[in-house]
C-alpha cells in the first residue's frame, strides 16, 4: 500500500455560513432544516479556525460546505490558510479550478461524480482534466445498508448511490485521486464511538491515503484509527467545538507523531 503516516486532519464544517457540528444522520430527513440536530454553532468566523490550524501547522484538513450560502465563508477560511486546507461541497469540473485559485490545497468531490445515484466515470474524467489527480480528493462518505454493504451517500448524505465501498471500488478509484475522505455517516456527530467495521475495511483495502471521520469520542478511538493506518478528523468531540477532547493535546500528539517519523 502507498499510504502516508496517519495524521490528524482538522475540519471546518459550514452551514448557513457558520461553523457548525451537525449530527450527520439528521441531514437525511424529509422534514427539512427544522429537524437538523446540531451539536455546536460557533460565534467565531471560519477564518478564526483556519488561522488556528495555520498557527499549529495542521495541514490537509477539510472545509465542507453543507448546502448553499457558504461560499464567502469558505473563501475567507482559505484566505486565512492558503494551501493548507481542502474544500468540498458543490465542487464540479467547472468551478474546481477557481477553488484551487482561491487557496484550496485540493478539491473534494462527491455529488458531481455520483449524480443521480450512480457513479459517472465521464464526470470523474472531467474532474481529472480540470484539476489533475494530484489535486483531487474523492469523498466516499457512506452508510450501511440492510444487506450489510456500505454504499456512498450524496447530497448532504441524503441519497444512497449504487456504489459499494469495498476492496474493488477502493482499488479502482485509488488510481484516480490523491486521497479519500470517508465519513462514517451512521455515527457522524454522535461522539459515541467509531464505526469499527468500516474502519477495518478501509484499513485493509484503501491503496492510498484515507481520512476517516465519524464518531471519534476519545483517545482509544484515535489509537484504533492510527493502527489501521488511516488519518482522521475529530469534530464534535473536540473542545474547540464544545467536546471533551482537548485540541491542545491533539496538536501535541500530532507533533510527536510527526517527530517520531522523521528520518534519522
Amino acid at each position: 500500500m502507498r499510504r502516508s503516516i496517519p495524521s490528524f486532519r482538522p475540519c471546518i464544517d459550514l452551514h448557513d455560513g457558520k461553523v457548525k457540528q451537525i449530527v450527520g444522520g439528521t441531514l437525511n430527513t424529509a422534514a427539512g432544516e427544522s429537524a437538523l440536530a446540531t451539536n455546536f454553532v460557533s460565534d467565531r468566523p471560519p477564518e478564526y479556525f483556519a488561522e488556528l490550524y495555520r498557527r499549529d501547522d495542521l495541514r490537509g484538513g477539510h472545509i465542507i460546505k453543507l448546502g448553499p450560502g457558504n461560499d464567502p465563508a469558505a473563501k475567507a477560511a482559505l484566505a486565512a490558510w492558503p494551501g493548507g486546507m481542502q474544500v468540498g461541497g458543490g465542487i464540479n469540473a467547472d468551478n474546481a479550478g477557481a477553488w484551487l485559485n482561491a487557496g484550496a490545497d485540493k478539491v473534494i468531490v462527491t455529488s458531481f461524480v455520483f449524480s443521480g445515484g450512480e457513479f459517472h466515470r465521464a464526470h470523474l474524467d472531467a474532474m481529472l482534466r480540470a484539476v489533475g489527480k494530484q489535486n483531487l480528493v474523492l469523498d466516499l462518505s457512506c452508510r450501511k445498508c440492510a444487506d450489510g454493504a456500505y454504499r456512498v451517500v450524496t447530497d448532504r448524505w441524503k441519497n444512497f448511490t449504487s456504489l459499494e465501498v469495498n476492496g474493488a471500488t477502493l482499488e479502482m478509484l485509488g488510481s484516480c485521486c490523491a486521497e479519500f475522505l470517508i465519513h462514517a455517516v451512521d455515527v457522524e456527530g454522535l461522539c459515541a464511538g467509531i464505526d469499527e467495521e468500516l474502519l477495518h475495511l478501509l484499513g485493509r483495502y484503501a491503496p492510498i491515503d484515507c481520512v476517516y471521520a465519524g464518531g471519534v469520542s476519545n483517545w482509544n478511538d484515535v489509537e484504533k484509527i492510527e493502527r489501521a493506518g488511516l488519518s482522521y478528523t475529530i469534530g464534535s468531540a473536540l473542545d474547540i467545538f464544545g467536546g471533551p477532547v482537548r485540541y491542545a493535546e491533539v496538536v501535541a500528539r500530532a507533533g510527536r507523531n510527526a517527530g517520531a517519523n522523521q528520518p534519522t
